[in-house]
């Protein structure tokens, strides 16, 4: 049941009892009152009259023949009782409308009373953690509403500052460590290139460049998040299918070398957004894909009303599924893996700046499908 609906029940309950209670105090008024005050006593005798007087002195007395033919004589008890029954009758009839009434007004009032609660939960649902601009800005008088609304936005004025701060501080640590890096891969290098390098010195060289590069994906990973996860500053005309042909051309050579096969099939899809962004999602799907798979397995991308890409690799748990959106969330350990783990969480990251969904679920028979709903413009361009 909603407040609403609980709301309109207290009201409509608050007035039955209400008129309930009237009702119960008139009958028993009506209980003590007197009828026929100031009436006119009957009788059919001629010594009645006399008698009428002495008992009902405040009655004048008539002969009943010298009534109206027509006239109807009820005692004072007949009176009392079928007026008490008359207005009991009329008092229910009248608050059984009354409640009608008091229910329909009720679900209005309770409708206006809970319109800046609509406002709060309604701002609520469109909050995400990439997305806190938004604000209740709750007009009205300074009341308890107009309070909690303030409050609310005072606490995501306090999140988006620090959300904004998080941020910050990931692309500006990833930017300071790129230069260390390179300057460590050029060292190495040097040392490898000197001519009394022994095999020892080779093999260490080797190890520690790959560790480099390692690294280097993993900033330059942290880079793209920390991007997207600001939003998009500028945007252009992007022709998805073209940016899919691109990546599967660079990842040609690491499925040749895992032995993986590719197979596309698209259609002209045009979007608005970021180019390199829209590049990393794709190339990291199709890494992904390639890295997490089996010798001799294939990768499908399918591009038509969204893009699904589907590998044949191990077999994924389906709870495990929604933990791969994480960063550095993988389902193998992390020995043997090229990967940084930031692969599905750039994906989730790029489609949320483009308005955009990504979801995946487990292959039958092993592996991941991957599928990301990007917006279609509806701008269409000469191939």
């Amino acid at each position: 049941m909603t407040l609403r609906t609980r709301l309109t029940a207290w009201y409509a309950g608050v007035f039955l009892i209400a008129g309930i209670a009237l009702i119960g105090l008139n009958y028993w008024l009506l209980a003590d009152w007197q009828p026929l005050s100031g009436g006119m006593a009957a009788a059919t005798r001629a010594t009645a009259p006399t008698a009428l007087i002495d008992d009902y002195p405040t009655y004048p007395a008539v002969e009943a023949a010298q009534l109206p033919a027509d006239t109807l004589v009820f005692t004072a008890a007949q009176v009392k009782a079928d007026t008490m029954s008359t207005v009991l009758w009329q008092s229910v009839i009248a608050l059984l409308v009354a409640a009608v009434l008091a229910v329909s007004l009720g679900w209005v009032v309770a409708g206006r009373v809970l319109e800046p609660l609509h406002s709060i939960t309604a701002t609520a649902h469109r909050l995400e953690a990439e997305r806190l601009d938004q604000r209740i800005e709750l007009d009205g008088p300074p009341d308890e509403l107009k309070e909690l609304a303030d409050t609310f936005d005072g606490m995501l004025d306090r999140l988006a500052s620090s959300f904004d701060s998080q941020k910050r501080f990931v692309a500006n640590a990833s930017h300071e460590l790129r230069t260390p890096l390179a300057v460590q891969r050029t060292l190495i290098e040097v040392a490898l290139a000197a001519p009394d390098a022994t095999d020892e010195v080779r093999r260490l060289g080797a190890h520690l460049l790959d560790t480099n590069e390692r690294s280097e994906r993993l900033i330059d990973g942290l880079l793209v998040l920390a991007r997207s996860d600001r939003g998009l500053t500028t945007r252009e005309l992007v022709w998805l299918d073209e940016v899919i042909d691109d990546e599967v051309e660079s990842c040609a050579a690491l499925a040749a070398e895992k032995k993986v096969t590719f197979a596309v099939e698209t259609r002209r899809y045009l979007v608005d957004g970021d180019p390199v962004l829209l590049a990393q999602l794709v190339g990291n799907l199709l890494r992904n894909a390639v890295l997490y798979n089996k010798p001799g397995g294939s990768v499908s991308i399918r591009l038509d009303q969204e893009l699904v890409v589907t590998n044949t690799g191990p077999t994924v748990p389906a709870q495990a599924v929604p933990g791969l959106f994480e960063p550095f969330r993988r389902l193998r350990d992390r020995t043997g893996t090229a990967g940084s783990g930031l692969g599905l969480s750039i994906v989730q990251s790029v489609a949320k700046a483009h308005q955009g969904s990504a979801r995946a679920r487990p292959n039958g028979g092993g592996g991941l499908v991957v599928q990301v709903n990007l917006p279609e413009t509806g701008v269409r361009q000469a191939s």
